[in-house]
């Protein structure tokens, strides 16, 4: 297949804002919480837009040779991205590692990352417990509702990235946007949500039983990296790219590149682009970006 701009799954999740608008999403409800810009989910696909398959789901147009070989050795495309706004405070949250959730789940884990666009002042992330602490000690904070007081509060600004291992405690705070890379699961077991009520009228489900068997304890260690890489996994590396007049930005021959343009417009592969478009890039090939951009590309390649 060839080059491919990307149309995303839009998610309305009841903490979501509006300054998704300001990367060119738009949706029939007010509110953008998520758009999933990479997703082979069958439940949320990202679908092409334009060209001879628009309309179609990436997931089901790509073929073997398209995602390349390292990503297609995985049971599942192992990659899905996502651009989030929180108006409000996400859930308090943790994800299992593959272990457990193969064992328990039959589903893999998930390690993520977030890569900061946007934060109003003061505003900031939950990661991790700022000390090391007992099973018992975070049991009762879940249930008094005082486990923030645990955690490490980052007050953020655009530019700055945290990796989230699996099994470490989080929350995206409100007033935030970001681009999140992360393993392809969308297993998530919520330690508390401020007693909130969902849009069926009730408390929504919390799960502290798995999640106490799954959390890290241990004080939170912030992992850096040397730009342009900005995190990887055995499932993704992500490279922080600007362009200043044009550059041919291409795949390697093991994996599929993805893109999603931060900053910027211009053309790529002969496609106009704008602040907030995502594209596919098949493995091996390559396309000439002209204009200027700042982007986030993503791969799964040997490491």
């Amino acid at each position: 297949m060839d080059i491919v701009k990307l149309k995303p799954a839009v998610k309305d999740y009841i903490w979501g804002g509006q300054k998704l608008k300001n990367y060119g999403k738009t949706a029939s409800s007010d509110i953008i919480a998520e758009t999933w810009e990479l997703s082979f989910r069958p439940d949320a696909p990202t679908l092409i837009d334009g060209g001879p398959h628009s309309g179609e789901p990436l997931y089901k147009v790509a073929k073997k040779e398209d995602i390349g070989s390292n990503p297609a050795s995985f049971p599942f495309f192992p990659v899905l991205i996502k651009l989030i706004n929180s108006a409000d405070n996400l859930s308090v949250q943790v994800h299992p590692g593959d272990d457990y959730a193969l064992a328990n789940e039959h589903s893999f884990g998930k390690t993520e990352m977030w890569h900061v666009l946007d934060a109003d002042p003061g505003c900031g992330l939950y990661v991790g417990f700022k000390r090391k602490v007992s099973k018992e000690e975070v049991a009762k904070a879940m249930e008094d509702g005082t486990i923030l007081d645990l955690l490490n509060f980052f007050e953020v600004k655009p530019g700055e990235t945290y990796f989230i291992p699996s099994g470490t405690v989080h929350a995206i705070g409100k007033g935030i946007t970001v681009i999140e890379i992360q393993q392809n699961s969308d297993l998530t077991y919520r330690l508390y949500d401020y007693n909130r009520i969902g849009k069926d009228g009730k408390k929504r489900p919390l799960h502290i039983q798995k999640g106490l068997d799954v959390i890290r304890f241990e004080p939170y260690s912030p992992v850096k990296c040397d730009l342009p890489l900005i995190g990887k996994t055995t499932y993704f590396a992500s490279y922080l790219k600007t362009v200043d007049e044009e550059e041919l930005v291409k795949a390697k021959e093991d994996s599929y590149a993805s893109i999603t343009v931060l900053e910027g417009s211009g053309t790529f592969d002969g496609i106009s682009f704008h602040k907030g478009d995502s594209f596919f890039i098949p493995a091996s090939k390559g396309g000439l970006l002209k204009g200027k951009a700042t982007f986030v590309l993503t791969e799964t390649s040997l490491l």
